[in-house]
């Protein structure tokens, strides 16, 4: 009747971050061991450096600072509507210095099928075109591929990135 509460061990989702410059990357994936409070993790670290130019050039507001400096599992999808670079993630984190939270399935599922799927660049191609013919094929080229995506919830979250963004119109 009740569930009992999540709790870190070998096969579970996680969500970390790693410093990298003034703000901080994330990693979502598997936890592989655990000895003591060291965690190994295999999955994805994330650099939005498509987000991290935007900041710099001054094109952003605070909550994009926010998710840089403070990346949850929920608000990382934000920063994945820019450009990113990512790499296979196999490390071991110490819970004594690092976050480790741990997440839903549905949630990594998401995430991994959003790097995936190549959607951050999808996007950022439609966002950073001129208005006319090349955008437009940006658009149809965004549309086809969430019209193909089988996950329920990466096509859910990806129809209300593109909505609140009013890019398919």
């Amino acid at each position: 009747m009740f569930d009992k509460k999540p709790a870190l061990r070998e096969g579970v989702h996680v969500f970390s971050t790693k410093k990298n410059g003034e703000f901080n990357d994330f990693i979502f994936g598997v936890v592989t061991g655990i000895n003591g409070k060291k965690v190994g993790i295999n999955g994805v670290i994330v650099n939005p450096i498509g987000l991290k130019n935007k900041i710099s050039q001054g094109k952003t507001g605070i909550r994009s600072n926010e998710i840089l400096e403070n990346p949850t599992p929920d608000n990382v999808v934000l920063a994945l509507i820019y450009r990113i670079e990512h790499e296979n993630y196999a490390e071991v984190i110490d819970l004594d210095k690092d976050k480790c939270d741990l997440i839903p399935p549905q949630v990594y599922s998401m995430l991994e099928g959003w790097i995936r799927e190549s959607l951050p660049e999808l996007i950022n191609n439609v966002l950073s075109l001129p208005l006319g013919s090349e955008r437009d094929e940006a658009k149809r080229v965004l549309k086809h591929r969430m019209d193909t995506l089988g996950d329920k919830n990466l096509k859910r979250t990806l129809y209300s990135v593109c909505r609140s963004l009013k890019i398919l119109n």
